[in-house]
């Protein structure tokens, strides 16, 4: 029998928490306590603001039910492995969807784990290897997890950097936003040594160490994170501008678009246009856009007209069909 109260709720609240109706009689057995004491642990739960539903019948039944407030999340030790080794691979690689909240959501659970099951998190993190793209860059979830904690407690962060030309240095900055490109992620901060705001790739940062440090947060230059790094990338790189149309509605292309770009214009149902500057290869925009997986014509600039035009003739070729295009169109 499980005298410890506190152990037996956190069982009960655990088994509760699997999405299914428990019968009295089966927790009773689980928690080896009789069914007078599950009532009494349910109510307790309760009083704890827990929204346990009761339901009627020969053996009774409870359910953990949606509430007002998030309740305290328990997890056995192969739920929070599990958990931690899907949130370090998702993070490893900035994957689409992959944003902060998950950075700072592992960077929460590995912070409470036990020991025991760091080390388990670490081992099968190391003998596995995800399947990706391979085109974004590799960063240790370790330099994650360091920043979106700084960034979520407002601490000064030190780290080694290194820019696009090899040249090391040393940055103190104060985090402000982690934001993930769908190919990369960036930190957004104010570095103190420049006495300016600054974008750095999170797979050029080493050492990362939070300082312990407060600051009171800074007025972004800019709405958001996002457009400050957007805005930022684009000085830095040869930007060019592009049109391309498009034989799909503008909500099937917009859900297949880079959330940096601006949403295509409606044509008509069946069509639209889609305007836009890009800093990215023309190789890299002329796969984006194919990826899109319709038919497209691409007007502006040349320089991808043309290599479109020679893609869709090698694409042909490859698939055994006569030297010309079938289905990218540029012109």
């Amino acid at each position: 029998m499980t005298t410890d109260t506190p152990a037996r709720l956190l069982q009960l609240l655990s088994l509760l928490q699997t999405p299914r109706e428990w019968p009295g009689g089966e927790l009773a057995d689980r928690l080896r306590v009789s069914r007078r004491t599950v009532r009494r642990d349910i109510d307790r739960l309760r009083e704890l603001g827990y929204p346990v539903q009761a339901t009627k019948g020969s053996d009774g039944g409870y359910r953990l039910v949606a509430g007002k407030a998030l309740p305290p999340l328990v997890l056995d030790d192969e739920e929070a492995v599990a958990i931690a080794v899907g949130l370090r691979a998702g993070a490893g690689h900035a994957v689409e969807g992959i944003d902060e909240a998950s950075v700072r959501a592992l960077a929460k659970l590995e912070q409470v784990l036990p020991a025991r099951l760091r080390r388990r998190v670490s081992v099968l993190q190391s003998a596995t290897m995800p399947l990706t793209s391979g085109d974004g860059a590799s960063i240790a979830t370790e330099t994650l997890t360091v920043m979106a904690s700084a960034v979520a407690g407002g601490e000064r962060l030190r780290f080694a950097y290194r820019s696009g030309d090899g040249t090391r240095s040393r940055r103190l900055t104060e985090p402000y936003r982690l934001v993930s490109t769908g190919r990369r992620w960036y930190l957004v901060a104010y570095d103190l040594d420049r006495a300016d705001w600054r974008t750095f790739r999170v797979d050029r940062v080493s050492e990362p160490f939070a300082t312990g440090a407060r600051f009171a947060p800074r007025e972004l230059p800019t709405g958001s994170a996002a457009e400050f790094l957007r805005q930022s990338v684009f000085r830095r790189q040869e930007s060019y501008e592009f049109e391309v149309t498009f034989a799909a509605p503008a909500e099937f292309v917009a859900a297949r678009l880079p959330k940096w770009l601006a949403p295509p214009e409606p044509i008509d149902e069946n069509s639209c246009r889609l305007r836009a500057s890009s800093g990215d290869s023309l190789e890299w925009l002329a796969v984006r856009l194919a990826m899109i997986d319709c038919e497209f014509t691409a007007h502006e600039p040349p320089e991808l007209v043309g290599y479109l035009r020679d893609l869709g003739a090698r694409l042909t070729r490859a698939a055994g069909g006569p030297d010309r295009p079938e289905k990218l169109t540029a012109g």
